[in-house]
């Protein structure tokens, strides 16, 4: 089915992208047949994920959170955040301090390095400021969910974000400020009993090991939500393990990122049906109907599934929406 009329494409879901990365022409808005999940990653996008959903309700699913790529924005220092300089020497270099005597060439290479990207790194924003907007936004959108959110290894900081040919400096952000910032927003996402888009990269282990935690932490209320794995890049064998152990755990996946795995396949075929999603994982909002419905057509290909042309109420992504714990009790 290479042409999917309106009727087909109203029950599509992309399960997760980044439309306010780019220009979003409203025409192209206006003709959009399939529903949305638009991700924030920032201090500077949540408004516009905000205002994207307030004129587009019934196509866009806003997504508000802090993405492991922008976490070194964010102190999470008790109380006011510190100054720009202090915050990210203690981040990047390991000392606040600006009097160090005689500093090993090490560290006095890596200041070095902190002084060339200060000019274009942000003043820091304190946790409490962060999450204080993310209520506000859940708040406002009962049917929002937090995202884009989660752990990454391989993150190396640009000299400047907002270079237009980004070049990496040596920096990487600590894996415990990742973990911080995370836990923080899913504590809320607990509270508030929103549902979860995930980004795990290069952080296997450190992603089992907290869902395990978070499971025996919040219990019931942990249960309560759904928790998307976004362009899983797990192993097929890893997958199965959580999936036995989280029954309100799912993945979705991509063309732009899993296409270029030769295990993507594999884990199609492994997952179970009622745990998969598909998304286009994509920033420009034109292409994200192809892209979405191209990962729909592999994933039917991948399981032999016949796509089909009516829709009821249990299909994955309402089920995803209703949250794990209800899911758990409709299978008893």
């Amino acid at each position: 089915m290479c042409n999917p009329s309106k009727d087909i494409l109203k029950h599509v879901i992309d399960a997760h992208c980044h439309p306010t990365d780019s220009d979003i022409p409203s025409e192209i808005m206006d003709n959009l047949s399939i529903t949305v999940c638009a991700m924030a990653t920032h201090q500077g996008d949540q408004a516009l994920v905000a205002r994207l959903a307030r004129n587009h309700p019934e196509k866009v699913v806003p997504c508000f959170g802090y993405h492991p790529w922008f976490s070194h924005w964010i102190s999470v220092t008790p109380g006011a955040a510190p100054s720009k300089n202090t915050h990210y020497r203690l981040l990047f270099v390991g000392s606040a301090c600006e009097t160090d005597t005689a500093p090993d060439s090490a560290n006095q290479e890596q200041l070095q390095i902190l002084k060339r990207m200060l000019p274009s790194l942000p003043d820091p924003v304190s946790l409490e400021d962060c999450m204080s907007v993310l209520r506000r936004n859940f708040d406002s959108f009962p049917q929002a969910m937090l995202g884009e959110v989660g752990l990454d290894r391989s993150v190396r900081v640009p000299y400047d974000y907002r270079s237009e040919q980004r070049k990496l400096s040596p920096f990487t952000i600590p894996f415990e400020h990742q973990l911080s910032v995370l836990e923080a927003q899913l504590a809320l996402a607990v509270e508030m009993k929103r549902n979860v888009s995930f980004h795990s990269v290069k952080s296997q282990k450190a992603t089992i090991d907290l869902l395990n935690r978070l499971k025996v932490k919040y219990g019931e209320s942990w249960a309560q939500i759904s928790v998307d794995l976004h362009s899983c890049g797990l192993s097929p064998e890893t997958w199965r393990d959580i999936e036995k152990s989280h029954a309100n755990i799912y993945i979705s996946l991509s063309t732009v990122i899993n296409g270029r795995s030769p295990n993507h396949r594999k884990l199609i075929s492994m997952v179970s049906p009622d745990r998969l999603l598909v998304e286009s994982d994509i920033h420009e909002i034109g292409q994200c109907t192809k892209r979405t419905w191209d990962m729909l057509c592999t994933v039917a290909e991948v399981r032999g599934w016949h796509i089909e042309e009516e829709w009821d109420d249990k299909h994955n992504w309402k089920v995803f929406v209703r949250g794990g714990l209800q899911n758990c009790i409709g299978e008893q």
